[in-house]
């Protein structure tokens, strides 16, 4: 990360606005060779149309990059353009705007020396901009540029609710007092979320969650503290801390929310509801469990926005990609994705079914819960409150003459025997397990009580991922492994593909929080049920079939893939060893 020093004007905010002159962003690159007369006269007839600013409109005509502007913007004005992504920024600098007033205004204060202040602003032309900026800080503006879009990623990072987080938590103690926890009618749970602290609070949580791409939130109960942390590309971070005295007015409105038992807090509970955050609906999954210092709550989030992700969007290898649409084609058999919770496995099955999704063919879906909304597809949600199991929904399933089934999750052997029967009688069935590698699946299936021989006549494929944190492209530079390290990577791929290899490792920047990674990606491997594979399981001949499954892996396993990932210059060592130990590679 970066040091930017402030820019020195010559005498103060006043010289500073002098140099703003009023200029006309058309000609101003013109003037600069960045863009021609022809362009100009394009993007002005667009303008007229759209009404949107000449800027916006040469970027989106692809005449002009947002970073062209912004540096001949810079050059105009004897200002600097800088990388905020790259930039070192203070909290407290950022604290003299509020977020409404930065989002507004397109600026943000960055650092302080002194009397001055360092402001960057997407739009240094604004005049009207810089004058209220002026009024509102008071202080000498030391102004830089920076693009836009940065702008507003900086701002979804710096303007966190944390600390909102920790106002509203104090709010609600003093509201708490010190006697007993209140009652559900003392916190005002049948009134509006702005009338009452812990609904603002838990409003600001998911907001927060949300801004921060976390895919669970945990409220952990401490001794002395209500912890809360959000789950972020795979790794938990601490978020904020409260007193431990709101804990459970924050487990009431939940519990409530999800329509658990407020009276039980000995047994654990499961339930989900609908919350929407910034207009984005957000499915929330929520689990309570006791505790000696109260009731433990950890909520998965679903975001259901964006397009369904195809196949060939997912980051399967071309040679995978070839055999999977082979065994769709086939039109029956079974396809199982494995790995740990939250590896992307039902992302892969939607990935599937948008591939076979056609007028002519019957898709139904027995899941728990419904992760996506599909076009075309009858999708039933699992209810096991009222006895709707995986098992007894998907016999009447296949009363209703389904062409393609998913059964979101393998998780008794009736429903293993049923999906595998459905497989053998013409149906093309998707599901789920949680095994650790793709070879051990089949083995997996008879171990759950399911016949072999129907095994070895069903399955066709198994899939096995993981998702491995990807380096932060702000902020990734060059790394070369230790000796150990490329020992380890030699044997999997080969001293001619480690001498070409990329190495890289995210230096932490305001993009991926300091972390350095921003992002995960799919690792998959893939088990193809080869005749000879077939007899063995059919035969219950487990160790011949391990040696002969992991010979036909050979060259593309979890390990493997991980390695390509360093060797590529997506992800780190660390990672990789990650990966590889997770699934029993060898990591010496």
């Amino acid at each position: 990360m970066t040091t930017v020093p402030p820019l020195q004007a010559p005498s103060g905010a006043s010289e500073t606005r002098a140099r703003l002159p009023r200029l006309r962003l058309g000609e101003l690159l013109i003037a600069q060779a960045v863009l021609t007369e022809e362009g100009l006269a394009r993007a002005l007839e667009a303008q007229k149309r759209s009404g949107r600013k000449l800027g916006r409109v040469l970027i989106d005509l692809g005449l002009v990059s947002e970073e062209a502007i912004a540096h001949a913007l810079a050059r105009q004005f004897r200002i600097p353009f800088i990388d905020l992504l790259r930039s070192e920024i203070s909290p407290s600098a950022v604290a003299l705007l509020n977020e409404a007033q930065a989002r507004r205004l397109r600026a943000l204060v960055f650092n302080e020396a002194g009397d001055r202040l360092g402001v960057v602003m997407a739009d240094p032309t604004d005049l009207a901009a810089f004058d209220e900026l002026e009024r509102i800080l008071q202080r000498q503006i030391d102004l830089a540029v920076v693009t836009e879009s940065t702008l507003l990623a900086v701002f979804d990072r710096v303007y966190e609710r944390t600390s909102e987080i920790s106002g509203l938590a104090e709010e609600l103690g003093r509201d708490l007092g010190e006697g007993p926890a209140a009652t559900a009618n003392g916190l005002g749970l049948t009134a509006t979320a702005d009338e009452v602290p812990v609904a603002r609070l838990l409003q600001s949580v998911f907001e927060d969650a949300l801004r921060a791409r976390a895919s669970d939130v945990h409220l952990e109960p401490r001794e002395q503290s209500l912890q809360v942390r959000f789950r972020i590309d795979g790794v938990l971070h601490v978020q904020a801390e409260a007193e431990a005295r709101i804990a459970n007015a924050v487990l009431l409105r939940l519990k409530l929310i999800a329509g658990l038992d407020i009276s039980e807090k000995r047994l654990p509970q499961d339930g989900r509801f609908q919350i929407d955050v910034r207009n984005i609906p957000i499915d929330v999954r929520i689990s309570t469990m006791p505790t000696p210092a109260g009731e433990s709550v950890a909520m998965r989030l679903l975001v259901r926005e964006g397009e369904q992700r195809r196949l060939d969007g997912l980051g399967l290898p071309a040679w995978m990609l070839e055999r999977l649409h082979i065994a769709l084609e086939r039109g029956n058999g079974m396809i199982l994705a494995t790995g740990p919770t939250g590896s992307g496995k039902s992302t892969t099955l939607y990935g599937a079914l948008s591939e076979v999704n056609t007028p002519g063919r019957k898709i139904i879906t027995v899941e728990d819960p419904i992760e996506y909304r599909l076009p075309g597809i009858t999708q039933v949600q699992v209810h096991d409150k009222i006895d709707l199991s995986f098992s007894r929904v998907l016999r009447s399933v296949l009363r209703h003459d389904p062409d393609v089934v998913l059964i979101g999750e393998m998780r008794d052997a009736e429903t293993v025997e049923t999906g595998l029967r459905a497989a053998m009688t013409g149906h093309l069935v998707f599901s789920t397990l949680h095994t650790n590698d793709a070879a051990s699946t089949p083995v997996r299936l008879v171990d759950m009580g399911a016949p072999a021989f129907m095994v070895g006549l069903s399955l066709r494929l198994v899939i096995a991922q993981r998702l491995i944190r990807v380096n932060c492209e702000s902020c990734a530079e060059p790394a070369d492994p230790t000796p150990a390290e490329r020992d380890w990577l030699r044997s999997l791929l080969g001293e001619d593909r480690i001498a070409k290899g990329r190495f890289r490792r995210g230096s932490g920047c305001t993009h991926c929080n300091g972390t350095g990674f921003r992002g995960r990606r799919g690792l998959y491997e893939m088990l193809e049920m080869t005749p000879p594979l077939v007899e063995l399981v059919s035969h219950g001949d487990t160790r011949a079939f391990m040696r002969l499954a992991a010979g036909q892996m050979a060259g593309r396993s979890l390990a493997h893939a991980a390695a390509e990932a360093v060797a590529s210059g997506v992800s780190t060592v660390d990672e990789a060893l990650h990966i590889a130990s997770a699934v029993g590679e060898d990591t010496a």
